[in-house]
């Protein structure tokens, strides 16, 4: 997907063309959260392009925003290949990509080529290098939030990957704590304020969600991304001989969705709408995220659902949402 977009560049009025068949614009998709200006609600989650390489061909397709990463301050392979897997009968995807991505300092230059015709808000999904022990982690997080200040709209720090070893083990205490501090701090030496979101495991329990919203409120951090991939494979269709033979990851699809939206319903009751919340995990049809909305979110995202859906899906919902 990602070649084929990049194709388009030199084919002449190919972006024209995406725009007029698969864009849907109406004033009431409109929406305001954390400071900026959404001309739509619905946003493509991290993960597809890692390294903002085509940011404005899949803003030509419909969505609000783009949330690219995760990006470490260095670059990384990822974990080896085969990692990524599709389970149909469940619709649902299993990644072990392992935050593959070029490094902070080449996404922070693909943006810069591409910022002056961009017509999509892009969110910066940050995270630490592999290699790095999570005692030091916060120092990744700030060096990769740094050198992609100027070029995003927003960040999303991402401490809940199944597919890197003991990340998720930052969701916990003080750890978390050392992020968040660095961050919050070093955007007081920028003068344009950046909003930041905590990106959530759909796997912690409610007492773990409870201490994290206690840390965010106390930060002042801008919102949440509810949710992550899971590690839990339980009521899939795909038979168990099959699930042995893929890799640990994280998955996503249609087995999220009820997850998804219990939690974004006890986040929005337990912070009373205080607290912008991006719904991403299992929206794989216009009812998915029409629920979602009406639970309280305030954006939703999709990836599985864009995969399995083609790239007609973001204008399905988008109709949807206005009728």
């Amino acid at each position: 997907m990602i070649s084929l977009l990049r194709l388009l560049r030199y084919i002449p009025l190919a972006k024209c063309l995406l725009r007029k068949n698969f864009s849907y614009d109406h004033p009431s998709l409109a929406r305001e959260v954390f400071g900026l200006k959404f001309k739509n609600p619905v946003g493509l989650a991290a993960g597809l392009d890692k390294n903002a390489e085509v940011v404005d061909e899949l803003g030509c397709i419909g969505f609000g925003f783009i949330e690219i990463g995760s990006v470490t301050p260095h670059a990384q392979a990822g974990n080896p290949r085969p990692r990524l897997f599709r389970l149909p009968k469940d619709r649902a995807i299993i990644n072990h990509m392992g935050i593959n991505n070029n490094g902070a300092a080449a996404v922070a230059r693909n943006l810069k080529r591409r910022r002056r015709r961009r017509r999509v808000i892009i969110g910066g999904n940050i995270s630490k290098n592999s290699a790095t022990p999570n005692a030091t982690a916060a120092a990744d997080y700030e060096r990769a939030f740094v050198k992609l200040y100027d070029t995003v709209d927003y960040f999303v720090i991402n401490v809940s990957c199944p597919n890197v070893e003991q990340l998720r083990g930052l969701q916990d205490g003080e750890q978390l704590r050392r992020i968040v501090e660095a961050i919050t701090e070093q955007r007081k030496y920028h003068d344009t304020y950046r909003p930041v979101l905590l990106k959530l495991s759909p796997d912690l329990s409610a007492t773990q969600i409870e201490d994290v919203l206690a840390l965010v409120f106390e930060y002042g951090l801008d919102g949440l991304v509810v949710a992550n991939t899971t590690t839990r494979r339980d009521g899939l269709r795909t038979a168990p001989a099959s699930l042995a033979r893929i890799a640990a990851g994280g998955l996503s699809g249609a087995p999220l969705f009820t997850n998804t939206l219990d939690m974004v319903r006890y986040i929005v009751t337990l912070t009373k709408h205080q607290l912008p919340v991006i719904a991403s995990g299992g929206v794989m049809s216009p009812r998915d995220a029409r629920q979602l909305l009406d639970a309280g979110a305030s954006l939703v995202q999709v990836y599985t659902g864009l995969i399995y859906n083609g790239p007609g899906f973001v204008k399905q919902i988008l109709k949807t949402i206005t009728n």
